[in-house]
């Protein structure tokens, strides 16, 4: 408990069985963690599902439906709520698209990625 003063979990939460375990386990042996994963919400993969009805094959989610190894699809207003639930702590929190950095504002909406760093 408490080995490291952080752990990190990139772009892999999405692709296990049990997150939620996961996170406990991560929280659990790092002081802090850093969390990142892709966001479902975004608006490239909404437009992609209201105009052709397919899940997206994009350069961020290069997999089809039925081979890719996500398996929860999570949006950054998922992951917040998830993480009050539990009663994590968010000390950081990053929103990517791209390379670029986004704001906080509609980061649901237009981040491809969120990276944050939580601590219990």
């Amino acid at each position: 408990d408490d080995g490291f003063d952080y752990a990190i979990l990139s772009q892999t939460l999405q692709t296990t069985r049990r997150p939620d375990l996961v996170l406990d386990q991560l929280l659990r042996i790092g002081k802090q963690a850093f969390v990142s994963f892709p966001n479902f919400a975004q608006w490239k993969i909404r437009f992609a599902h209201m105009i052709g009805g397919r899940m997206p094959v994009t350069k961020q989610l290069p997999h089809r439906w039925y081979d890719t190894p996500n398996i929860h699809h999570v949006t950054i207003d998922d992951f917040k709520s998830f993480v009050a639930e539990r009663g994590f702590k968010i000390e950081g929190e990053w929103y990517l698209s791209g390379e670029k950095a986004r704001g906080a504002g509609l980061a649901n909406l237009l981040a491809e990625h969120a990276v944050f760093l939580l601590r219990r």
